[in-house]
């Protein structure tokens, strides 16, 4: 375990000594990292992953500790049991994660140039859907977990809130999936309609996993906030500057290797950043408002 550099670090943020991180890390000497289930497994994620948050511990003079977890709201228990001193969090885990433990969003992922993204559903290239969700009912639909903003919460708010409906009467319903299992379901016929992100389905496309015709979109949510970055509710002012200073630093060429592929950089955030995931939540009861 290397200890910390007694270096003082200097960004366009202003000055910031080793002292003022010591809130954060405790005694750990270490710049703890979590990333939730962004890919198939969590071998591939952590290997995705890790050098943005090797780029983040070098600029703050640290060694570091990259954790992948299995699911969303896995990111949520790490955060509340102060095991994570920066975590890259879906949006739904990350509003799960501030309700239960106050942590912080200071930026969101750029992907493809745009902090922004949408929740889909998609059905078998047969079906005639001219109007969602009427020309579904009775059909199978598979949800995605219920940690996934837009494979569970967006679809689950715009069903109670907009279609006024019930999921798990309205179609053969079944949750669980990830992303990319339900976009393979679809494609096989295993399925009528499942929940996605158009990321992952283009993604999906351009890397052969499926063909463009192999199913369709039927149904597309307004613009979400793409992926957070968050720091712990117990983060000083100073940390939480710097941590966003470095990452909204990176510009689209340092993204080719700091980044998996098409994730361009990043730009600053808040919590009012993620105000739309946080009403849907409440919306659901999944979580409660503050007082």
């Amino acid at each position: 375990m290397q200890p910390i550099r007694r270096n003082i670090l200097v960004g366009t943020a202003g000055l910031l000594s080793v002292a003022a991180l010591r809130p954060v890390i405790g005694q750990t000497r270490k710049l703890r990292c979590g990333v939730g289930p962004l890919l198939p497994n969590p071998e591939d994620t952590k290997k995705a992953f890790t050098p943005v948050f090797a780029h983040l511990a070098k600029q703050l003079g640290m060694d570091f500790e990259v954790a992948a977890t299995t699911d969303w709201a896995g990111m949520a228990v790490a955060m509340a049991s102060g095991n994570l001193d920066v975590a890259w969090m879906g949006p739904w885990g990350y509003i799960i994660a501030n309700n239960q433990t106050g942590c912080q969003a200071v930026a969101t992922v750029k992907y493809d140039d745009k902090p922004i993204y949408y929740a889909i559903i998609i059905g078998r290239p047969q079906l005639k859907v001219a109007k969602f969700p009427d020309d579904t009912r009775g059909m199978s639909m598979s949800f995605a977990d219920v940690g996934s903003t837009s494979g569970w919460l967006i679809p689950s708010y715009y069903a109670k809130e907009v279609w006024k409906i019930d999921p798990r009467t309205f179609w053969k319903y079944t949750e669980g999936a990830t992303h990319a299992a339900n976009e393979i379901a679809v494609s096989n016929g295993q399925v009528d309609l499942a929940t996605d992100f158009d990321r992952n389905r283009n993604a999906m496309i351009a890397g052969g996993r499926i063909k463009e015709d192999s199913n369709q979109i039927v149904w597309q949510s307004d613009a979400l906030p793409n992926d957070a970055i968050a720091v712990p509710k117990s983060a000083s002012a100073e940390f939480s500057a710097r941590v966003q200073q470095i990452l909204t630093a990176i510009d689209t060429e340092a993204a080719k290797t700091l980044l998996p592929t098409r994730y361009t950089g990043f730009v600053k955030a808040t919590h009012a950043s993620y105000a739309p995931i946080e009403r849907a939540g409440i919306a659901v009861g999944k979580i409660k408002p503050r007082t």
